[in-house]
């Protein structure tokens, strides 16, 4: 199995045990899977995994538990995503934690969505005549 299909198995039983938050969508994302409630983006998974959206207020939070925002390689760097955190191991074995988490993690990514000013229109490209 590949890694983005093995990605979105873990993210659909991620989103089975999220059903008291609201219906959960999964969607591939890059090699991995994200999660969703109305068309926001809270978590994903990658590399077998989650990373849960977090903010100003949960971030210190998550790296008093010494987990780790989310990274990837670029030729020549490593790129690092500070708005999106391991999940703690708590929410593994705990359903309600879980839950709880995501939906923090929903409520970061909600808050951040209203902050970003609204996408301009594109404009279509013209061909050049040839």
């Amino acid at each position: 199995m590949s890694s983005s299909a093995e990605a979105r198995e873990q993210a659909l039983e991620v989103a089975e045990r999220l059903g008291t938050l609201g219906p959960v969508v999964v969607k591939r994302m890059f090699s991995g899977a994200g999660l969703s409630i109305d068309g926001v983006n809270f978590a994903f998974v990658i590399g077998g995994t989650l990373y849960l959206r977090v903010d100003d207020q949960s971030r210190p939070e998550y790296e008093a538990m010494g987990l780790e925002p989310f990274r990837y390689d670029r030729p020549g760097r490593t790129v690092t995503v500070g708005s999106y955190y391991e999940a703690p191991d708590e929410v593994f074995d705990d359903d309600e934690a879980l839950c709880s988490r995501a939906r923090a993690a929903w409520q970061a990514a909600l808050t951040a969505s209203r902050a970003r000013p609204p996408k301009k229109p594109r404009t279509p490209r013209r061909r050049k005549p040839g």
